[in-house]
């Protein structure tokens, strides 16, 4: 508008330069009095003023008609100017209209956009929180369950130590040395264990009734190449299957030992006997308060399975079955036959034994190492032909 303002100005100055210079233009035709006779001073004089005033009169007529034309024009092309600059100011405003318009979208998507974000974040954190919690809680519950097991195995290293320090070759300890005691005082290892409150008694027990049997005199010879295999995994034991020894006896004794009628549970057990996670347990004993529970877990009224026919888990056989067995800590018990005790048991026994010289408790020469590993072999044979003590 300030333009149209300008412009206006400038024309209104224009016509006035205009007027100014027509007035001072003299008017056409226009004659100066001239001296005459004073007879006829008059006369002349009358003559000469009435066509020289109407020339100036139609002059001044025609300036003001010009005027009045070119105001006209002047005034026309200022409105049309006006006009063309108010229609220009109108189409910008237009476009700063959208584009203010559009700006207001954008805002609005963004601001949408970053609430989005903001939701997701804070439930992303939530989330990472909850899951931070659930494993904390789950590495308390197995740093829990490590600690308990690393006391376990303290107590159980002093005491093996104790066993090793206090056996010398004039009285050796029969708690070291299982070949020099009978069969139903071996006592079962970690992993391979009874129930607390009835292994106590049972081995109370046991060594007050039985006494000890004559070591029978028989005549041995070592094989060479057995031999010869036991000294080559002594000089680095492990409990990997790959190596000679160990192929051999699982080849000819622990896999054998090991093989049941139901394939499913003997492949679970021969891998709970390898990871040491095997439990052992008697049904019920004479120690144990007499509890009426269920037929179907305990056979009958009296909580006392040593007159009840089972089946086996493992033979699939309807037996007497007084022990069960636990994998790893499932929870789920198996019922087991007197036959597959002791063949589960004489495997327990190797691998124990082969532990103890992998972990260098055991301190005897590599000879009457070799004849306890082949003591162990025979039990697991024997078991595995069906034989196997009566108290079991």
């Amino acid at each position: 508008m300030s333009v149209c303002a300008r412009t206006l100005c400038d024309m209104k100055s224009n016509q006035a330069c205009f007027e100014e210079d027509s007035q001072k233009q003299p008017a056409v035709g226009h004659w100066k009095p001239l001296m005459l006779s004073k007879g006829s001073k008059e006369e002349p004089e009358a003559e000469c003023q009435d066509p020289g005033g109407d020339e100036s009169q139609s002059t001044e007529q025609l300036n003001v008609s010009r005027l009045r034309s070119s105001s006209v024009e002047i005034r026309e092309k200022g409105s049309e100017f006006l006009k063309e600059e108010l229609h220009k100011a109108q189409k910008e405003l237009k476009l700063k209209d959208k584009e203010c318009e559009r700006l207001s979208k954008v805002r609005e998507q963004l601001e949408q956009e970053l609430e989005e974000l903001t939701a997701s974040l804070f439930e992303e954190a939530h989330k990472m929180v909850r899951e931070a919690n659930t494993k904390q809680a789950a590495s308390e519950k197995q740093l829990r369950e490590a600690r308990g097991k690393i006391d376990m195995l303290q107590a159980e290293v002093t005491a093996l130590k104790t066993l090793v320090i206090t056996s010398t070759p004039s009285s050796p300890n029969r708690e070291l040395h299982p070949q020099l005691q009978s069969p139903t005082k071996a006592v079962f290892r970690k992993g391979h264990g009874r129930n607390k409150s009835t292994s106590s008694a049972v081995v109370a027990a046991a060594s007050q009734s039985v006494t000890p049997e004559p070591v029978s005199h028989e005549c041995k010879e070592v094989d060479s190449i057995l031999f010869a295999e036991f000294q080559a995994w002594k000089e680095s034991p492990t409990l990997d299957k790959s190596c000679s020894f160990l192929d051999r006896i699982y080849r000819e004794d622990v896999g054998p030992c090991l093989d049941f009628t139901k394939q499913e549970l003997s492949e679970l057990v021969r891998a709970a006997v390898e990871q040491n996670t095997l439990t052992i347990e008697p049904v019920a004993s004479q120690t144990l308060p007499v509890v009426k529970v269920s037929a179907v877990e305990c056979g009958g009224p009296n909580g006392f399975r040593s007159q009840i026919v089972t089946k086996c888990a493992l033979s699939g056989l309807p037996r007497t079955c007084k022990h069960r067995i636990m994998l790893g800590d499932s929870g789920n018990y198996y019922y087991i036959s007197p036959s597959c005790r002791a063949r589960i048991t004489a495997v327990c026994n190797f691998f124990t034994y082969i532990r103890y010289i992998q972990q260098g408790l055991v301190r005897q020469d590599v000879e009457l190492m070799y004849w306890e590993v082949m003591r162990l072999r025979r039990e697991m044979s024997l078991a595995k032909l069906g034989f196997f003590p009566s108290e079991m």
